[in-house]
């Protein structure tokens, strides 16, 4: 079977966010459906969308797995739900949020998914991360960490407590 290789965000700002990366970790790995090959560091971030909510912590994962596109997506979404993720409002708060941003080279438009992630060009906190772990990633044809260096990130710092439970 073929490898893939997928890049995923992750982000929350409600509850214990760091200890809910970690246990979605666990969850996407069980079953031997995918792997985590590297993590990025835990990013505080400002809200983006809707702006009247705590800051969130954001990170980044590259993945290997044999899943198809919308495997991978169901996976994620099953672990969100798994991890009390309730959809409510567009943007709004959450537990723990799931994205597949990239999967391979792989175009992907349909009703459930968009690939590459159709906004992540506009987002520092998705950048940023990405970035660190996947610098020569090419997304629309531009390097990532190309993207990340014009990205507006002066707003954002590491968490490092968070970023030293994640990688433990």
């Amino acid at each position: 079977m073929t490898i893939h290789r997928a890049a995923l965000a992750l982000g929350g700002n409600l509850g214990d966010v760091a200890s809910a990366f970690v246990a979605a970790f666990e969850a996407l790995e069980t079953g031997g459906r995918l792997r985590v090959i590297a993590r990025s560091n835990v990013w505080r971030t400002p809200p983006w969308g809707k702006t009247d909510q705590p800051d969130f912590l954001n990170m980044c994962a590259l993945v290997e797995t044999q899943l198809s596109p919308r495997d991978l997506l169901a996976l994620c979404l099953d672990v969100e739900t798994q991890g009390g993720r309730a959809r409510k409002e567009r943007w709004g708060p959450r537990l723990i949020d799931i994205d597949v941003l990239a999967y391979d080279d792989v175009k992907w438009d349909d009703e459930a998914l968009t690939l590459p992630h159709p906004r992540m060009n506009e987002r520092a906190f998705v950048l940023v991360p990405l970035a660190e772990i996947a610098p020569d990633w090419m997304i629309e044809g531009v390097r990532v960490d190309a993207l990340a260096a014009v990205a507006d990130s002066a707003d954002m710092q590491v968490d490092e407590a968070a970023s030293a439970l994640v990688r433990e």
